[in-house]
């Protein structure tokens, strides 16, 4: 199947980004997400239609810069203005020393001046961008985040089966390689894995052990969907750290927006922090690269493209808590467990993945009902909800009550 050209496709936050850059200068704008998300192309499509002046800037350099580079840039946008106002785009800007003290002064410069600037920031490490924002520009920004391609953005832009889909993940730069999956591969773990480990990860925060970072997000991503100790993970890895340092590197690699570890349902905050993992990859294209399988390969091997439909499922639900719809936990308790806990507002729901046919009645659905009366309980896959339908389907659709 020939792929579509995703410049014609503009996802959904576009809209918005318009909507508030049409609105009298307030707040400033920032773009967050995983690398190869869209931001860059979504920004781009939105300026092109203001009849406004746009300056665009990157500082996604392999050598940091300076805040100079943000006054140069501000200055310069400065000069552009027309009555009107301009608009001031800064790419990666997490790249940048001190980047969150440089903007307030010159936001605040502009607020008292009544400069019709509008500043819009993007980032590729949603982590170290909201530190930044949350740091120095208090009252100052909205964000709007961008997480990795939903199916339904994949089908709608290539034209892609909810099998493709499964085993690609959604990276649409990646799209166009799939006819030749050692190409497609290697350009998931070089340009995308490589370069989000080295530059948004190790290049801008102090990580002793990056060797470890890397095992363990390999790790991460072949026991994806499973919940593992980090005395287990220590053990695999072979490796001198310690469990604090592990839980460390693993919010890190959630900051890249690769791979996170969902924490049991306890019902107390406290209880849930301390619990054991559950390794669940933000992008299924990161678990297959890794693999080294093709889509035929695992689409014959049951036991892996079973753990990969629940690892859809799953990152499905991880980049809605990322974007701020729900709390996502996992629960067990013995031999009875829950896949996926998704806690918005005082509702719970409980999701059970399969891959083949499921009883009728799940034990361990049961028992989380009785121990923690969830508001819905959900099968996806199996006699229950389709995969396609229920990846089709943003994840509020399935949480909010029934209107």
């Amino acid at each position: 199947m020939k792929s579509k050209n995703t410049q014609s496709y503009e996802r959904p936050q576009g809209a918005v980004l318009a909507e508030r850059l049409a609105e009298p200068r307030r707040f400033i704008q920032v773009l967050a997400g995983p690398r190869q998300v869209g931001k860059s192309t979504l920004v781009q499509q939105v300026v092109e239609r203001l009849e406004l002046p746009v300056r665009y800037a990157s500082a996604d350099e392999p050598t940091l810069r300076g805040g100079e580079w943000i006054t140069q840039q501000w200055e310069a946008a400065r000069l552009a203005m027309v009555p009107a106002g301009a608009v001031l785009v800064l790419d990666e800007i997490q790249k940048i020393t001190g980047w969150s003290e440089t903007v307030k002064r010159l936001w605040d410069e502009d607020t008292r001046a009544r400069r019709p600037l509008r500043v819009v920031l993007l980032g590729s490490a949603p982590l170290l961008i909201t530190q930044g924002l949350t740091e120095s520009l208090t009252g100052r920004f909205e964000v709007i985040f961008l997480s990795h391609w939903s199916y339904g953005e994949m089908r709608t832009a290539f034209g892609w089966s909810l099998e493709q889909f499964v085993f690609y993940g959604g990276y649409p730069g990646a799209a166009p390689l799939i006819g030749d999956h050692e190409r497609w591969a290697r350009y998931v773990m070089d340009s995308l894995i490589e370069t989000s480990i080295s530059r948004d990860v190790l290049l801008l925060t102090r990580v002793d052990k990056p060797a470890l970072l890397r095992r363990l997000f390999e790790l991460a991503c072949r026991y994806s969907g499973q919940v593992l100790s980090y005395t287990k993970m220590l053990g695999q890895l072979q490796d001198a750290g310690n469990t604090t340092t592990l839980a460390h590197y693993l919010k890190l690699l959630t900051g890249a927006g690769m791979v996170c570890g969902l924490q049991k349902y306890a019902g107390d905050v406290a209880r849930s922090r301390g619990s054991s993992p559950k390794l669940q990859v933000l992008n299924t294209a990161l678990m297959t690269a890794m693999s080294g399988m093709t889509l035929a390969e695992a689409r014959a091997d049951h036991a892996f493209w079973g753990r990969l439909m629940e690892s859809a499922v799953g990152a499905h639900l991880a980049n809605a808590a990322l974007c701020g719809d729900c709390r996502l936990h996992y629960w067990r308790d013995g031999n009875q467990e829950v896949d996926f806990v998704a806690q918005r507002g005082r509702r719970l729901t409980a999701i059970e993945v399969k891959s083949g046919r499921a009883p009728v009645v799940h034990a361990g659905t049961v028992a989380f009902a009785q121990a923690f009366k969830p508001q819905r309980c959900l099968l996806v896959g199996g006699d229950g909800i389709a995969l396609e339908e229920f990846l089709s389907q943003p994840v509020r659709h399935w949480l909010d009550p029934l209107k």
